[in-house]
């Protein structure tokens, strides 16, 4: 209590300071900016303005707390806030949904940096999920005819919702309900070697790895590929060469345990060349990419 008897003010910094805490004791590596994306998504303001604020009413310190055990829980930040943010875009996320995670934003640049130059290069996003590629792309390639394609039904709900909200701001995508291993599906959306770039993150951790207790909350189809980590990967490949130009270029991102395997699988198609395999700032590798011989 205040020497006149009112209730002691409820600190900013406290309670960040609090949650950071909690939050690193639950084994959350990110605890600092979780702590800050959700007391920021409490208030309704930019996660930037909550150093010019100082104290907290009760009210929003209770819902705060509450964040902070469901993210102490492992659920999902994107979860519990309802959005990710993707490069320049601003993904609606839940549940029936693969949360785009940020390591993804390197095959979002490859992209973009691979259409440098062209007016209105044709681009396509296997298994877009919620949309995070394909949006991405289409947000900074100006002129691009970008197609996301999704088979999930509660996936291709996300999708859809992201891609109109994408149209209020004047980015264009085109979404396509289709299993990206149906070649004749495929073969009548993407007539041969009428595309220029294709990117892919698909299903890719084998079954059995150890994984993150968030990736407990993303659609199991969404995440896990077989044993190997390539019973998605594999038969998308011929799709992906009869859907390319010559010259047209593919990014497939990877489990870390894969890279071999990607690159191994594009070279067996025959189709493929400059294959190379990329990490992420981490290191990490990340994706695999090649250019369509023709």
């Amino acid at each position: 209590m205040t020497s006149a008897g009112q209730p002691s003010p409820i600190r900013v910094d406290d309670e960040l300071a609090w949650a950071r805490d909690r939050l690193h004791a639950a084994g959350i590596d990110s605890a600092r900016s979780d702590a800050e994306w959700l007391l920021a998504d409490v208030l309704g303001v930019e996660r930037g303005r909550l150093v010019i604020l100082d104290d907290l009413d009760p009210t929003a310190r209770s819902r705060f707390r509450t964040a902070v055990d469901s993210r102490c829980a492992r659920i999902p930040l994107q979860h519990i806030v309802g959005t990710a943010a993707f490069g320049p875009a601003e993904l609606a996320v839940g549940p029936g949904v693969f949360t785009p995670r940020p390591e993804t934003e390197f095959l979002a640049e490859w992209a973009a940096d691979a259409a440098h130059g062209s007016s209105a290069p044709v681009i396509v996003d296997l298994c877009s999920g919620s949309g995070a590629l394909a949006i991405a792309i289409a947000s900074i390639v100006p002129g691009a005819d970008v197609t996301a394609v999704e088979r999930s039904p509660s996936a291709l709900e996300w999708l859809s919702r992201n891609v109109a909200a994408a149209e209020e701001h004047g980015v264009a995508v085109t979404v396509l309900p289709a299993d990206v291993t149906d070649a004749g599906r495929m073969a009548d959306a993407f007539p041969g070697g009428t595309v220029d770039i294709v990117v892919a993150n698909p299903p890719y951790v084998p079954e059995g790895a150890d994984v993150a207790p968030e990736v407990a909350h993303d659609p199991p189809e969404a995440v896990f590929a077989g044993a190997d980590g390539m019973s998605v990967i594999v038969p998308m490949l011929t799709v992906v060469a009869d859907m390319l130009r010559a010259g047209g270029v593919v990014g497939i991102e990877h489990d870390e345990s894969t890279s071999p395997a990607v690159t191994t699988a594009l070279a067996a198609t025959g189709h493929f060349a400059d294959i190379r395999a990329r990490d992420d700032l981490t290191g990490r590798p990340r994706f695999v990419t090649a250019r369509r011989i023709g």
